[in-house]
């Protein structure tokens, strides 16, 4: 069968079961744009290239499943190169496609041309530039393969329009080894060895913390995870790429540590005599400065990358393998030492006499340590009655109000910070963020990947009023493709974060941060592009509008929410200080630590 290079590109993700891709064409794309009229992938036109990827993202992040996005040469190509950083940064599983000129016009600099597979090289697992149309399904096979195999990842598609126009005779490849990806073959089964070893180092930990990243919700190894943890009493911290990986509301459950972490999952981590790193990765912005970071703790780090052990922090145990894969044999590990069953916080266990469980210390003397750190310094924040609405109070309340299961999708800033501390996160997958690259604008693209991918859900984004003018065209996107997506914009007329360092660490010489809380105006603009716009300038206001908001599904539904302008995101530790030297919030400084 015979088939143009576009009509292969399509029939390809169509063989790799794509549903949905995200797109704008243009000149270079233009001939695969038109296989696409008969094609079962639904295509989703947005705005802007940048709103593709960020869509494809969400979705991925949603469903498991790889996000497709296909745009177009030059300044089409370079405006998805934000969302392949981002996803480069969180392990996000991305199929990029652009168009590129003609073969023989390569190097010439003609209209719209850009070397796409130079500029992308750093951000992506691989990429290709196809000069062939005979190559394009075991290239796409290739990009899906590596895209959603050991670290997930984004891969990129060059194809020159020539390409896409030629014909080739249909084929699909049968197995990997048809591939051609030579030297790409991910460690996904951990050293039993090195697995037994972290078993019998856990067993003699007085003080240990599980140290739950990203690459938990990467493995689908949620239900592993919250086993070894009933199974050991060991508490869980979730960074801020793993919420949702552990039950918030699992009494073993210390939630998010980091710079904005709550006080308890800080602390329980600098105290440590273990840490079990599973599929995290010592980011900065959870260790602090890292020669002060959990000073007596040992460390096990389990991760599919093994480029990721010791980069940071040299791990007593390193084990490089698939998270779910190396759990679940580190309890048949536990099993063979005596410790079955489940162990409630502060038990061993069902440990056998004379097994090396037995032996184990008892964790309860930890356990009230940590009690104590909860019943101290909980998040806090005062909502007065007549005064200006807390950000705070908005999570809590759009928490309480929606759906358990709700999705998540949240910008970057203070508005992120707080979305991650007061919304209770009970399932996986139901929190969208930007975490390495921490991009602005990510929000309401993402959220409306996310409702493509989970439609059956509530989808929220929560976005500042900073990082929701960077995208939020994408809305008309949401409305004319009735994606009935709802935003809620913190809006505290600044870029918050960069306000409250200014005024933490730079004398309170506020430079270029104030944005204005009526320009835009939020409900004009909502409604202008087919969204409901909803205003709350009260706390009284706040309820009722959550509500109207999750009462409407048949188009999306922007609410403005006036908040407290000079609200701070607490706990906080300062860049580059040690996790010693958290600041908590006012109201908490003079309780002993």
């Amino acid at each position: 069968m015979r088939l143009t290079g576009a009509q292969a590109l399509i029939k390809s993700l169509e063989m790799q079961g794509t549903e949905v891709m995200f797109g704008l064409p243009g000149g270079a794309i233009l001939p695969v744009y038109d296989p696409i009229i008969d094609s079962s992938i639904r295509h989703i036109l947005v705005r802007h290239e940048q709103g593709a990827g960020h869509m494809a993202e969400g979705y991925a992040l949603a469903t498991g499943r790889p996000g497709v996005a296909i745009v177009t040469s030059g300044p089409g190509a370079t405006n998805i190169v934000t969302p392949l950083a981002n996803a480069y940064m969180d392990s996000t599983p991305l199929v990029v496609i652009s168009g590129q000129v003609a073969t023989s016009s390569i190097g010439s600099d003609a209209f719209q041309e850009c070397d796409i597979t130079g500029v992308t090289m750093g951000i992506t697992k691989h990429n290709w530039l196809v000069t062939d149309p005979a190559d394009l399904p075991r290239t796409v096979a290739a990009a899906f393969h590596v895209a959603t195999t050991g670290r997930p990842g984004p891969v990129l598609i060059d194809v020159p329009k020539d390409v896409s126009q030629g014909s080739m005779e249909w084929y699909w490849p049968e197995s990997i080894a048809d591939l051609d990806l030579p030297g790409y073959n991910p460690v996904t089964v951990g050293d039993p060895a090195l697995i037994r070893r972290a078993a019998e180092l856990l067993l003699t930990a007085e003080r240990p913390v599980i140290y739950a990243g990203g690459g938990i919700l990467k493995a689908q190894a949620y239900d592993a995870l919250l086993e070894l943890a009933e199974r050991t009493g060991i508490p869980v911290v979730t960074t801020l790429m793993a919420r949702g990986a552990f039950p918030d509301s699992h009494p073993l459950c210390l939630g998010m540590p980091g710079m904005h972490g709550n006080y308890t999952a800080v602390t329980a981590m600098q105290r440590s005599d273990l840490l079990i790193a599973l599929g995290s990765r010592f980011d900065d912005r959870v260790t602090g400065r890292v020669d002060a970071f959990a000073p007596e703790a040992k460390v096990i780090h389990v991760d599919i990358d093994p480029a990721e052990l010791g980069k940071v922090r040299r791990p007593d145990v390193g084990v490089a393998g698939d998270c779910r894969l190396v759990i679940e044999a580190m309890l048949e590990a536990l099993d063979g030492l005596g410790l079955g069953g489940r162990g409630a916080s502060g038990s061993n266990g069902n440990s056998p006499a004379g097994s090396a469980a037995s032996a184990r210390p008892d964790l309860a003397p930890w356990w009230g340590r940590i009690h104590r750190w909860q019943e101290d310094f909980p998040y806090h924040y005062e909502q007065s009655d007549g005064g200006a609405i807390k950000p705070q109070m908005v999570v809590e309340t759009l928490r309480d109000l929606s759906p358990v299961d709700t999705v998540v999708a949240s910008g970057v800033g203070q508005h992120q910070m707080w979305a991650s501390q007061y919304w209770r996160y009970d399932y996986p997958r139901t929190w969208i963020n930007s975490g390495g690259a921490g991009t602005m604008g990510f929000s309401v693209p993402a959220a409306i990947g996310a409702k493509v991918g989970r439609p059956d859900r509530t989808v929220w984004a929560i976005d500042g009023d900073g990082c929701f003018q960077m995208t939020a065209q994408e809305l008309v996107t949401a409305s004319a493709e009735q994606i009935p997506v709802k935003v809620a914009i913190l809006n505290n007329a600044y870029l918050g974060m960069v306000r409250q360092w200014q005024e933490m660490f730079y004398e309170e010489r506020y430079s270029e941060v104030y944005l204005s809380p009526d320009l835009p105006d939020y409900v004009k603009w909502a409604e202008a592009m087919g969204c409901v716009g909803l205003r709350c300038e009260s706390p009284e206001e706040v309820a009722p509008a959550v509500e109207k908001a999750n009462a409407i599904d048949d188009r999306p539904v922007v609410i403005d929410f006036r908040t407290d302008a000079f609200e701070k995101v607490f706990p906080m530790v300062p860049a580059g200080a040690s996790n010693d030297g958290i600041v908590v919030h006012p109201s908490q400084e003079d309780r002993p630590r």
